[in-house]
């Protein structure tokens, strides 16, 4: 009996604590406890995953990140690493008797991240390369001997720079460059360390990328061994990345060729299991403002066959599967982040993974075991990142992690898909988040967050801002818009020579729809987002007059400062028909009437603006025309700027304070008594 009574006492004390729990809402000091899961890799004998968690590290302000090793049956983790900074990439050798990663070595002007394996049967790490300029991305040779990497050379006039003669000539650059793009460039060493041996050379460089987005096209070898698929750009100058195309390398002989017909856009080629294809990212039809598709091609060369058209969806993965017949794919679907397998030749077949979504960005964190199995980390509407698997291309999901039970235990609002029939005859989705305790028969504040890209979208998926925002007792809605890569083609390169006109309309036709639903205070309504929200948030405050608050966050302002200045500067004139520049033929006038700071004068809401210093990808000199011509016009106006690198503020400290000068922004225009009809 006395044993009974403890167990009933300490029951009731674990539900009083969940209790508690539920009635917490989220804050934006939740974004210290949040952990993260990324690049999971399923062990050759399918028994393990090997993935990268990360931890907020608030006192040193970053994020500290450790390999882990977590058993497929139990769900038992296993901390691979230990106080090294810059962790990631993990990748088992061909028998799994060990597990290679990045990491930083040395220090100051020193550090860079080289390659180290770690034998699974114990020991230390070993460093195996020493590239002076690190490594930017690696891979096992199939018989486990040798891993090639790719490092930039150095500087043609290196000594120079040092006496501080380092004038650089300037090609297609972003305005933050300070010196002269170098070719990154294909090398081999044994995976037990040694001397490495230079594979390629040329004024020309594999493919580089700069966050956001995707990151680089992998290198593929062969499975004898003999060749390396990797992805050419015409030079380093990341203005240039639209001229990349697939190239094979022989190994023994440094000789390499190109693998198809096409001039532009190819990338991310893999090896089928067999040796005998390859499949490759390539637009449909060749045109950058199409849907990415997937084709399949014999490794002897030519083009091959699209094996995805039907799928009509932005795909940014593409896995072969171990029978060599079919591949993984993913990609966004509505309101979805969605795996597809789909047979060669054949129907793909949308993978039921419930509620979970992948995590996205610009790719898709999925890798495939020996026997099928399949690995990911995503989220739920009510959960942060975990680590999920699944055995089978048909079996349920399951989550072999439980690293956030302690934010998915606050009170949420509820996460909802929300359909309107949009102009144009297009038909529009995106996602409500509302308050926690949402009652009907009320009316809230409505606060649209829009997402960036515009090559991306909302999906239900947890955000941990979108909570934050609604726990003030407002309604969140995150539309999809023309531009948008989840509903098809056509949907996604609407939004071609039409950047904010089309878009807007779409969003508007969303807010009326939500209108209609009588539960939204249409006298208090804010429009933010950050990126191309940013540029929909300063194109909607100067068409529409609905606002009471504007957040514009890194947001383009000035499509011709877009042309000239950002990173990838030049590839804008995909964008404007005839593929223009705005100071050739016709075009500048298509530049200026698609740029929001040319409808200044018409803006007339209280905006915050903010924005880092040294953005290359949105430049901050469209934040500050848009802060001037705000002010000077009489309009309530805040500038903040964030003396870092980058598209976002990448530090836990910094993004809280974004997010709290945010939502701070929203209740200072927003917040009074909620109406009841």
């Amino acid at each position: 009996m006395k044993h009974r009574l403890l167990l009933t006492l300490g029951l009731g004390v674990c539900l009083a604590s969940a209790a508690r729990a539920q009635t917490k809402r989220i804050e934006l000091s939740d974004l210290q406890k949040i952990i993260n899961v990324s690049d999971p890799q399923i062990a050759p004998d399918g028994k393990s995953i090997a993935c990268v968690v990360s931890r907020v590290n608030w006192t040193d302000d970053r994020f500290d990140a450790n390999l882990v090793l977590v058993d497929i049956a139990s769900g038992t983790q296993r901390k691979l690493t230990f106080d090294r900074k810059g962790v990631g990439s993990p990748r088992w050798s061909p028998n799994g008797d060990r597990l290679a990663f990045l990491a930083t070595a040395g220090s100051g002007d020193k550090a860079a991240p080289q390659v180290f394996v770690l034998d699974m049967r114990g020991g230390d790490a070993r460093q195996i390369t020493e590239a002076a300029n690190g490594v930017e991305q690696y891979a096992w040779k199939p018989d486990g001997a040798d891993i090639a990497y790719v490092t930039p050379d150095d500087a043609e006039n290196k000594k120079e720079i040092e006496t501080h003669n380092d004038a650089f000539e300037v090609g297609d650059d972003g305005y933050l460059t300070t010196a002269a793009p170098t070719p990154s460039h294909l090398w081999s060493v044994p995976a037990g360390g040694g001397t490495a041996r230079r594979l390629t050379r040329g004024a020309w460089s594999l493919a580089k990328s700069q966050p956001p987005g995707p990151p680089s096209s992998q290198l593929a070898w062969s499975p004898d061994g003999k060749t390396i698929l990797f992805t050419q750009q015409a030079t380093p100058h990341f203005g240039d990345a639209d001229q990349s195309v697939v190239m094979v390398l022989d190994v023994a002989s440094g000789a390499s060729r190109k693998h198809t017909g096409h001039k532009a856009f190819e990338g991310y080629a893999t090896y089928s299991p067999d040796g005998s294809r390859i499949a490759y990212w390539y637009p449909r039809d060749g045109d950058p403002n199409n849907v990415n598709e997937i084709h399949v091609a014999p490794a002897s060369g030519g083009d091959g066959v699209d094996q995805t058209r039907a799928v009509d969806r932005n795909l940014v993965r593409a896995v072969w599967m171990p029978d060599g017949k079919s591949l993984l794919l993913g990609g966004h679907d509505g309101t979805r982040t969605a795996l597809w397998l789909m047979p060669l030749g054949g129907v793909a077949k949308r993978i039921d993974l419930g509620e979970v979504s992948p995590a996205w960005g610009f790719w898709i964190d999925v890798s495939v075991g020996k026997d099928g199995a399949i690995t990911f980390a995503g989220s739920t509407p009510d959960r942060p990142t975990e680590l999920y698997y699944l055995a089978s291309a048909a079996a349920p999901p399951r989550r072999l992690t439980d690293l956030n039970a302690e934010v998915a235990a606050r009170q949420l609002g509820s996460m909802e898909r929300f359909e309107w029939p949009g102009p144009d005859g297009f038909h529009n989705d995106g996602v409500v988040t509302y308050p926690p305790g949402f009652v009907r028969g009320k009316q809230y504040p409505l606060v649209l967050i829009i997402h960036g890209g515009p090559t991306a979208a909302s999906v239900r998926a947890f955000s941990l801002f979108s909570q934050a925002v609604a726990a003030h007792d407002y309604i969140v809605f995150s539309p999809n818009y023309r531009g948008s890569d989840n509903l098809g083609n056509a949907y996604q390169r609407a939004i071609f020579n039409d950047a904010g006109d089309g878009p807007g309309r779409d969003v508007m036709a969303g807010i009326a729809a939500l209108v209609k639903l009588g539960v939204v205070d249409t006298t208090r309504i804010a429009v933010s987002g950050w990126s191309y929200g940013g540029y929909m948030t300063s194109w909607l405050i100067g068409h529409y007059h609905v606002w009471k608050a504007a957040v514009a966050g890194a947001a383009v302002t000035n499509l011709v400062d877009q042309y000239n200045m950002a990173d990838f500067n030049v590839l804008e004139r995909f964008s404007f028909a005839g593929f223009g520049s705005p100071w050739t033929g016709q075009a500048l006038q298509a530049y200026r009437d698609q740029s929001p700071i040319s409808y200044a004068a018409a803006m007339k809401t209280p905006t915050l603006i903010l924005s880092d210093v040294r953005d290359a990808r949105v430049t901050v000199t469209q934040s500050y025309e848009l802060y001037h011509a705000l002010r000077d016009n009489g309009v309530p106006v805040k500038f903040v700027a964030y003396p870092v690198d980058g598209h976002f503020p990448g530090d836990p400290v910094r993004t809280t304070d974004v997010y709290r000068r945010w939502i701070d922004w929203l209740d200072q225009y927003l917040k009074g008594p909620v109406s009841t009809r």
